[in-house]
């Protein structure tokens, strides 16, 4: 296993004098993007709780978990909050702030950073995951452990974004940024936060919600 370290919370204070946007801001009524970040934080939060809660689950009756339940929830991870949604952040909404509030550059290039060791993160959870799957008990302290680093990692992650990020970009993007954004975020949709699947994941998700446990299934 290659584990992950365990993330440390910013401590370096944000100075909030930004750069003032070349057209009006937008209203802060309505944002769909800003809506849109904010429920697919809360239901990759969903999807940690969850997967820690069925590890503990099996921990505590000596019982080996479904492993195909894992994988459908580590792929999920990969393929929409990985993929999906730390694209657009990294790739929109962080140039955008980074030019209005260069002051928080350091937060955003951290960001950036984070947003590429996930991608690696989740690739090592799912040879972890693969080890213990094949290897049996002697690997399964490593997974566990693993998984409890990853869910630290972006727990903090995503709390500096609702804290320092999120806030800054409500108060300083114009409402021709808003727009690229809204546009960005909404052609992509995760059904985790409510929205039909794609008949393509529509199998994963059924698995998911039908077999992984509360707070984002229905399974044991």
């Amino acid at each position: 296993s290659r584990p992950l370290d365990r993330a440390q919370a910013s401590t370096r204070p944000v100075v909030r004098t930004c750069k003032p946007a070349e057209t009006a801001r937008s209203p802060a009524l309505s944002h769909p993007a800003l809506t849109i970040i904010r429920d697919e934080h809360g239901a990759l939060s969903a999807m940690l709780r969850s997967l820690s809660m069925l590890l503990a689950e099996h921990r505590r009756h000596g019982s080996l978990p479904d492993f195909s339940v894992l994988r459908a929830m580590l792929f999920y991870v990969d393929e929409f909050p990985e993929q999906l949604h730390h694209s657009k952040e990294t790739q929109l909404l962080f140039p955008k702030l980074r030019e209005r509030c260069p002051q928080i550059a350091s937060v955003l290039d951290r960001l950036d950073r984070e947003h590429a060791r996930g991608e690696r993160a989740i690739r090592d959870l799912e040879h972890d995951l693969l080890a213990f799957e094949v290897l049996g008990a002697p690997r399964r302290a490593a997974f566990e452990q693993a998984v409890d680093r990853y869910i630290d990692f972006y727990l903090s992650h995503m709390r500096i974004e609702e804290e320092e990020v999120l806030p800054l970009a409500l108060k300083h993007l114009s409402a021709e940024d808003w727009k690229e954004l809204d546009t960005a975020f909404l052609a992509n949709r995760d059904p985790l936060t409510g929205h039909e699947p794609d008949d393509l994941y529509r199998p994963l998700f059924t698995k998911i919600v039908q077999e992984a446990p509360a707070p984002i299934g229905l399974g044991p």
